[in-house]
């Protein structure tokens, strides 16, 4: 390779796919701070003399920011993708930095309602990363978009456990610094990558799922090697060079997909120089009838496209066609679905929001408290390409409905919940397992049925839509009613001590009663979700019995594409 052929081969690497997943992989590796508040929320509610209630207000403002992501998603649609990442990350940086900087006493302590303020604009921020690099890989591999979004889900889950091993090995034990870390890192990858991450002209690659099962196989082992730092640092007292070389480790794993990406670039690469046989020898003469029905379908579409907007809204086309956004907000199908969330979502925010104090109240030691966190994260991780890629397999093998899926996690969840409520000996970190997975699986199956009901048209805004139920399910259930029952608990022990609440500075519940009513109430809930959920799969089973990827297959960009990519050996 001359110097000329190598800078244009190194701007087709920087401009391919493959890259740009690469890329998506190490954003969604940074974007998931929220999963880590029960780690640092016990420095808030410590330094600034919160109760329960008022600490779940803050976990429901970063609920709220983080799943409220419709502006994200209206920008994407009329900015491009570089735009929308670098406000991301403008936002993650001045909401958490200006936590960290309340926390460690820089500034004067501010009111509540600006401590809600600063961490819904740094969790609203990862609506902005989601937007710019998941809804972009979404449109660039629509065949495989499950995996696809099992995959970059799963970097999101592994995020909380990444994260803290890097500020171990950066800052040591300082859960107060770990807020720092989480305020520039995601900030800084999202800047690097900025330009990147964009749109491509969508090219089918027979060999497509076999290297997203490449990647598969590389996460997982970076999944596995973050469960075993996790269980060894409980168990031996490391060092801060033992924490160094963990990071360094970990740093590696994620880099080793680049491998993956530039191999796959260099097969697309060669096979670009390669002469192209002449496409007239495909071309394939459709039916009169076929044609027919094609132009009647063209003309109807071209009628509904002069309409406005608010006249379809209540004449929505096929599942599967391009809905509009009023169109698929108003169906029966999408407000199932924010049933399910609220119910779904709402209560596994509220059991990982608690996961810090739930460890406190069942006496269990700060380090163990960390695991557990750490636990939901590696978990969520699994649950997310688990859900990904099963949910796939089982599709297209059974033509199993997705929303049968989410019934069957829905109802795994309901089991974790009721492990808090029941306690027994080491039943948290049961509970956590199960939680983390069950929270992780269903984000990508929301994901993925939203684009299979409702088209990828709109997808930047409708996906950002389909989690607006949680935020709201999170304040419900986490602080009218966690929230409250907890301390209406803590205030009957005050009592029983012969303290009031001003006698103490921190509201604080010990015991396994101070979770038992809220956990079984969140049962309840998440259980009315799974019947919800079995519903929607009874109403789309015959949607998903024929084959909802045909369009992209027989579009003329994709049939373009394999013409073109049909090469003499």
């Amino acid at each position: 390779m001359g110097d000329g052929e190598t800078v244009r081969f190194l701007i087709h690497l920087f401009n391919g796919r493959w890259f740009m997943v690469f890329a998506s992989f190490l954003i969604m590796a940074c974007a998931g701070a929220t999963y880590l508040f029960g780690t640092y929320s016990k420095d808030i509610k410590s330094t600034l003399g919160y109760d329960q209630t008022t600490l779940n207000l803050l976990g429901f403002f970063k609920d709220l920011g983080a799943n409220v992501g419709v502006l994200s998603g209206l920008i994407a649609e009329v900015t491009p993708t570089w735009f929308v990442l670098t406000i991301g990350s403008a936002m993650n940086f001045v909401g958490y930095f200006m936590i960290w900087l309340t926390v460690t006493g820089k500034v004067v302590k501010p009111k509540v309602w600006q401590m809600c303020l600063y961490i819904c604009i740094g969790a609203n921020s990862q609506n902005f990363a989601n937007t710019g690099a998941l809804v972009t890989c979404v449109k660039n591999f629509p065949e495989s978009r499950g995996v696809m979004l099992g995959l970059l889900k799963g970097y999101v889950g592994l995020s909380g456990a990444i994260m803290t091993q890097l500020y171990f090995a950066i800052y040591g034990n300082d859960s107060k610094s770990l807020i720092l870390l989480i305020a520039w890192l995601p900030a800084a990858v999202s800047l690097v990558f900025v330009y990147l991450i964009r749109e491509k002209k969508f090219v089918r690659q027979r060999n497509e799922l076999n290297v997203f099962y490449q990647f598969l196989y590389l996460s997982i082992f970076l999944a596995l090697f973050l469960m075993a730092m996790n269980i060894a640092e409980k168990t031996v007292h490391f060092s801060k060079a033992a924490y160094a070389t963990s990071a360094t480790i970990c740093c590696v794993l994620l880099f080793v997909p680049l491998g993956v990406s530039v191999k796959q670039e260099i097969e697309v690469w060669n096979m670009k120089k390669l002469p192209i046989e002449e496409p007239t020898e495909l071309k394939v003469e459709k039916p009169k009838k076929e044609l027919d029905l094609t132009k009647s379908a063209k003309v109807d579409l071209e009628e509904k496209e002069t309409k406005s907007c608010f006249l379809t809204v209540f004449s929505p086309p096929a599942r599967g066609e391009d809905y509009t956004i009023l169109q698929a907000l108003l169906s029966t199908d999408m407000i199932i679905l924010f049933v399910a969330t609220f119910c779904g979502l709402g209560s596994s925010l509220t059991a990982v929001d608690n996961l810090g104090q739930i460890g406190e109240s069942l006496g269990y030691p700060n380090h163990t408290v960390s695991s557990f966190v750490s636990l939901v994260s590696i978990w969520n991780y699994f649950g997310r390409v688990f859900s990904g890629f099963v949910s796939e397999y089982l599709l297209a093998k059974y033509k199993l409905p997705r929303p049968l899926m989410m019934t069957l996690v829905l109802l795994l969840s309901c089991a974790g919940h009721l492990l808090i409520a029941f306690p027994v000996p080491g039943s948290v970190y049961i509970a956590s397992i199960l939680m983390g997975f069950s929270f992780g699986a269903q984000l990508p199956l929301l994901f993925a049925i939203i684009s299979e009901l409702f088209g990828l048209k709109y997808y930047s805004t409708l996906f950002n839509c389909g989690q607006l139920a949680s935020p709201l399910g999170s304040y419900i259930l986490n602080v009218r009613v966690t929230g409250m029952l907890y301390d209406r608990e803590a205030l009957k022990q005050l009592t029983a001590r012969g303290l009031t609440r001003k006698d103490v500075k921190d509201l604080t519940c010990l015991g396994s009663q101070c979770y038992k009513l809220p956990f079984v109430i969140l049962a309840a809930v998440t259980f009315f979700g799974a019947l919800v959920t079995l519903g929607l799969a009874i109403r789309t089973r015959e949607f998903y019995k024929g084959d909802i990827y045909k369009k992209f297959r027989d579009s003329p960009e994709s049939e373009s594409e394999l013409v073109t990519g049909s090469r003499k050996s």
